[in-house]
């Protein structure tokens, strides 16, 4: 692609995309980027991290969906240049929505946190960059922190792109240093800028001109899928040859079928606003309205002589690593929410398949019966993220117990592993290892950068950290950080127990009372509070105990005329645990299910019936078994 010729007006024209680890400060420096290249006005109100629009993405303060903006900088010389940027997500979850965005780019900002150091999805996003052979400038970031080591940092950079094989052009990569916060980037730690000049001036000198000849035919690779309430359907990509036209017959080549279609609306990225365009040339990323068939990785080109075998490769994702069964609401409360809306297999059938169409790095299969369906994905956080934004849309379902996706090497059956990195304070180092140990990890190396925190870095069965985030969480008082990526496949590793202790679990439908769980507050923790309604079946609460107990929890106390001055009790119950769609998941075991309606999440056994239900032990003996 960078062989191609580029147009006249091309030559004004950049891509880049902004690639970093999860919290490294990628939506906060492309904010400071729009504001200094003049995109709002100066009285204009503008929230922060103004590319995470989507509510779960402010409410959590990750990125999880890559987006288009675009800011245009005045050289010193007096020249425009528009630069297309690319917003990606950080977390190794979402590792799909970097993979196919960055075809859109020619280019790669990343972003190292001065302090923390490259970590497993640095690693991820890295490799991407460097397979596609676009020339990286490296940002360390957060330069400003108290327990920042920009030299040290920018070593393990440079370690990192030669582990991984850099060329030597890659390997000549710029350093610049920054305070994404503040908007300042400098070249030299004792560079005097106060702005982000240093950035823009180094990615017009580093990151050549869109490529890309306008007078071949037209060929433009979807990377995306929007929907506008207004035209509809959105079609995003890059238009890699040719022009494209408002009002032009074209074409959609997809995998085995071709269909013919027309440009009803066409419009260009122009600060985070899309502005309609008459044409657009080589090199610049277009939203097309009007074609209801489109998916991404297909080809839209034009109608010209020979176009059905004018298709660019499709874009590959690597494969899952997590499954899990999503299924028709079965509970006895299933559809009395008010705000429940889709109920039936055909709506979950439905949802399930669109998000497969946009979302390349989720998969659908379908289940053991017919209202069931097994979601694979690659990993808890983005199959949570997915039922979450079910249920806000009035979905109802329940989920099974994830598990890891095997697969055959040899006449083996092997399991992913995964590369985990725990930073912990120090007197936490002894209570990490064993929690880590427990799980079959594999210390593979141990640093201390004299801070007071310890980075233990750790080889770990895929299956062994479902749950573990929260463990080490509690475990660490909330002080550790983990993170982790996919790394490779190993052969089965055998019995591995999930969870130690049993669950506390209702024996009758009706409404829990404040007497019936005083006095059961002896025998665990509860996820309920006085007034829930329960029925048969349902969690109340966690076991202190492997073994599960079925208890009543809606007994109340037995009223006479007899009056005993003094002996009525006084009712102090401690507070329940709120279970969020990723908890419950987590904390679930083989025999229990996960109930997500839009107003409640609760967990149950998957067979409600206390004289058919088999003992907890039997179900996890069961668990054991190869996949």
């Amino acid at each position: 692609m960078s062989s191609a010729i580029s147009p006249p007006a091309a030559r004004n024209l950049r891509n880049v995309a902004i690639v970093a680890h999860v919290d490294h400060g990628k939506t906060t420096l492309v904010d400071h980027m729009l504001r200094q290249a003049g995109t709002f006005r100066l009285n204009e109100v503008v929230q922060e991290r103004v590319m995470d629009s989507n509510d779960l993405e402010r409410e959590r303060g990750i990125t999880i969906l890559a987006k288009n903006t675009s800011v245009r900088w005045r050289s010193a010389d007096g020249s425009i240049t528009k630069i297309n940027v690319i917003d990606t997500p950080g977390h190794a979850d979402f590792g799909g929505e970097v993979e196919r965005i960055m075809l859109m780019a020619d280019g790669a900002l990343l972003l190292v946190d001065a302090a923390e150091g490259p970590l497993p999805q640095t690693r991820f996003v890295l490799r991407k960059c460097l397979e596609l052979g676009y020339p990286v400038i490296v940002v360390i970031n957060k330069i400003d922190r108290s327990d920042a080591r920009p030299e040290e940092v920018h070593e393990e950079i440079f370690d990192l792109f030669c582990d991984l094989d850099a060329s030597d052009a890659q390997l000549d990569f710029p350093v610049l240093y920054a305070v994404g916060r503040d908007g300042v980037a400098k070249r030299t730690l004792d560079d005097p800028s106060t702005t982000l000049a240093p950035l823009f001036e180094t990615i017009l000198d580093k990151i050549q001109p869109a490529p890309g000849d306008a007078t071949a035919p037209l060929q433009i690779l979807v990377s995306n899928i929007e929907h506008d309430d207004y035209v509809g359907r959105l079609a995003i990509g890059r238009i890699v040859a040719g022009t494209v036209r408002y009002n032009q017959p074209i074409g959609i080549l997809k995998d085995g079928r071709r269909v013919k279609s027309s440009v009803k609306a066409l419009s260009t990225f122009e600060g985070l606003k899309r502005t309609a365009a008459p044409e657009a040339a080589a090199g610049e990323i277009v939203a097309i309205a009007g074609i209801d068939e489109v998916d991404v990785g297909d080809t839209i080109v034009d109608q010209e002589p020979g176009w059905e075998t004018r298709a660019l490769p499709r874009i590959h994702v690597e494969q899952p690593t997590l499954k899990m069964r999503v299924g028709v609401n079965t509970s006895p409360l299933a559809g009395k929410s008010k705000a429940t809306k889709f109920l039936t297999s055909r709506h979950l059938r439905e949802r399930l398949l669109r998000e497969t169409t946009k979302n390349l790095a989720i998969r659908v299969e379908e289940g053991d019966s017919p209202d069931t369906f097994v979601v694979l994905g690659r990993g808890e956080l983005q199959l949570a993220i997915l039922i979450e934004t079910m249920r806000r849309e009035g979905y109802e379902l329940q989920l099974g117990n994830p598990e890891v996706v095997t697969q055959t090497v040899d006449g083996a059956i092997c399991e992913p592993m995964e590369l985990v990195i725990v930073d912990a304070p120090e007197q936490f180092i002894g209570i990490v290892t064993e929690r880590l140990g427990e799980r079959r990890g594999r210390m593979m190396k141990m640093a201390n950068h004299g801070f007071g925190r310890a980075r233990l870095e750790y080889r770990v069965p895929s299956r062994g950290m479902i749950g573990f985030r929260g463990e080490i969480l509690t475990a660490t008082r909330g002080t550790a950080l983990l993170n982790s990526m996919f790394d490779g496949w190993e052969p089965w590793g055998g019995p591995m127990m999930k969870r130690a202790t049993g669950a506390i679990v209702s024996d009758r439908a009706g409404v829990a009372t404040p007497y019936a769980l005083n006095h059961l507050q002896a025998r665990g923790s509860f996820f309920i509070a006085p007034g829930t309604v329960v029925y048969e079946g349902m969690i109340a609460g966690e076991h202190n105990r492997p073994s599960d107990t079925d208890v009543n929890v809606i007994k109340e106390k037995k009223l006479s005329n007899m009056r005993n001055h003094g002996k009525d009790e006084n009712v102090a119950l401690a507070p329940p645990r709120a279970l969020t769609i990723e908890t419950a998941m987590e904390w679930i075991d083989v025999d229990e299910l996960v109930e997500v309606t839009p107003d409640a999440v609760r967990v149950r056994k998957a067979i409600l019936e206390v004289n058919k239900r088999p003992r907890r032990t039997e179900a996890i003996e069961e668990a054991q078994e190869v996949g």
